[in-house]
């Protein structure tokens, strides 16, 4: 058997543990494995007529090349944000540039498809979040054997508890709150940090529940600064050490205002997140007349390597994946369902939205986090 793996979208620690445990499993079985660099646009930019662009796009794994890539973050393959079923005219290839007419964007899937058979691939595992596994999904539809990993920091594959790279986000910036308090606190300040989060708000909401940090906002609940902000200075004038710390998904929504975007759509049809933390910094001066500190985490939070659990899962994740490859099966997803490693439909992934459980896990009259029942709910709750 000839196996691709690739991982596309957003970078997260634990994608090359994944990898070199997919690799493992499959060569003591006696298969091969080819690592398809850059997401899906490595399939895009290979021309199956020209040597060249399929050496400069893939790469022959084996024991010897994945040595040691676990032991760092990030992933040694690349990533992208290409989507095949939604390509800009700036982004065909070359020579696939005769094939188009009009002004796009154009659905290269069949050239994907092409590019697979090609390089004669029985099986692809693609790991990635909601958009690298919708284009996974239309990859199975196609006829193109599929065993899907789910990753993301966010946590909000929908079909599964846990996704690779959450726990480690989690655990960074837990840390970077406890590590900001010392200047939060040295300067007497209402600290404002900035996390990432588009739609779900559970980094927001299990950093601040962990940190224990005074407020906790997510991308599922607009918020009212005029209420906010008093909130906040209550919470520093309470605090021996006068100053008060608030989380914020960058997702999150002022109300009357909108998500701070910027940029154009990507593939998927999302544009660049990042501003509200400074949006909220602002008008809580504004309205206090206190001083605050705004920290945009950021990349920080999934970069360098994975903690326990998310070298566990993902080693987990590829050994599951790579076995149903094996079997033969096609159109699955991995994953952790009440505690139990599990495989579900790929298609799973489509069928509805993962977010925050407001009414059990949030007070959105304080903005602050509120487990009202541990018990039945999965390790890290949501």
């Amino acid at each position: 058997m000839r196996i691709g793996i690739l991982t596309g979208g957003g970078d997260v620690p634990g994608l090359n543990p994944c990898i070199k445990a997919v690799v493992q499993r499959a060569t003591e079985s006696g298969h091969e494995v080819v690592g398809i660099r850059r997401g899906w646009a490595g399939l895009l930019n290979s021309n199956p007529d020209d040597p060249e662009t399929l050496e400069a796009n893939t790469i022959a794994l084996d024991r010897s090349v994945v040595r040691t890539v676990d032991r760092s973050g990030g992933t040694f393959l690349h990533t992208s944000r290409t989507n095949p079923a939604n390509v800009r005219p700036s982004e065909v290839p070359d020579f696939l540039s005769d094939g188009v007419e009009g002004t796009g964007p154009f659905d290269l899937t069949a050239h994907a498809v092409r590019v697979t058979e090609a390089l004669g691939l029985d099986v692809l595992i693609p790991i990635g979040g909601d958009d690298t596994l919708s284009f996974g999904l239309r990859m199975h539809n196609e006829g193109v054997p599929v065993i899907a990993i789910p990753k993301t920091m966010d946590n909000d594959v929908h079909g599964t508890d846990y996704c690779i790279g959450f726990s480690t986000s989690v655990t960074r910036s837990v840390q970077f709150v406890h590590n900001l308090r010392t200047a939060t606190g040295s300067h007497e300040r209402i600290a404002v940090v900035e996390l990432f989060g588009r739609y779900s708000g559970e980094t927001s909401l299990i950093t601040a529940f962990l940190s224990g940090a005074d407020r906790c906002l997510i991308s599922e609940v607009p918020v009212d600064v005029d209420k906010l902000a008093p909130m906040l200075v209550a919470d520093k004038a309470a605090n021996p050490s006068n100053y008060s710390v608030v989380t914020i998904s960058e997702g999150c929504v002022l109300e009357g205002g909108d998500m701070a975007l910027s940029g154009e759509e990507d593939a998927f049809g999302h544009r660049k997140l990042g501003g509200i933390g400074s949006q909220l910094s602002d008008q809580i001066k504004s309205l206090t007349g206190h001083d605050t500190i705004l920290q945009v985490v950021g990349y920080l939070m999934r970069s360098g390597s994975p903690d326990s659990l998310d070298l566990m899962v993902a080693t987990n994740y590829a050994m599951m994946a790579t076995d149903l490859a094996m079997e033969g099966a096609s159109g699955r997803m991995v994953a952790l369902r009440g505690g139990t490693y599990t495989n579900v439909p790929i298609s799973v992934t489509g069928e509805g939205v993962k977010r925050v459980d407001v009414d059990e896990l949030y007070d959105t009259d304080q903005y602050r986090p509120k487990v009202r029942h541990v018990g039945g709910k999965p390790m890290f709750l949501y």
